[in-house]
C-alpha cells in the first residue's frame, strides 16, 4: 500500500482543550496560560497571544484528565500563524522532551478522545 502523502504526521492528534502554561526556555518565571487546540504524543498545537519564531523552546506544564500531576515538557515551536491580528497565533510545537510516565499519560488521552470522537 503506497504513502499518500496527505497526511504527513506520524500520531494521530486527538482535538481537546487542555490548560497549557507556557514560557520560553530562556526566561525564568514569565508563564502565561492557554489550551490546545489539539494534542498528539509528537506534539501539539496551542492558542498563543503572541507570534513565536520557530525553533524557539518552551517550557510547557499541562494538565490532563487521567493524571492529577501536571505533566512538564519541552516544545520546539515549528510554527506561529496569525488568527486574530495581534491577538491570537495558532503556535504548532513538537515535543523535544518527555519521559515514559508522561507519554504513556498522553498517549492515553490521545486514545480517550480519538475513540470518543463524534461523527
Amino acid at each position: 500500500m503506497g504513502y499518500s502523502g496527505l497526511e504527513k504526521r506520524k500520531n494521530p492528534r486527538a482535538d481537546g482543550r487542555f490548560i497549557v502554561s507556557y514560557r520560553v526556555m530562556e526566561n525564568t518565571g514569565i508563564y502565561d496560560i492557554t489550551q490546545t487546540k489539539n494534542l498528539s504524543l509528537g506534539g501539539m498545537l496551542l492558542t498563543t497571544n503572541c507570534p513565536f519564531t520557530p525553533g524557539t523552546n518552551l517550557a510547557l506544564e499541562i494538565r490532563l484528565p487521567f493524571d492529577p500531576n501536571s505533566i512538564m515538557l519541552i516544545g520546539k515551536v515549528l510554527e506561529s500563524k496569525e488568527i486574530s491580528k495581534g491577538l491570537i497565533y495558532d503556535t504548532r510545537l513538537v515535543f523535544l522532551a518527555i519521559d515514559e510516565r508522561h507519554r504513556k499519560v498522553i498517549g492515553e488521552t490521545v486514545g480517550y478522545y480519538m475513540k470518543n470522537k463524534k461523527g
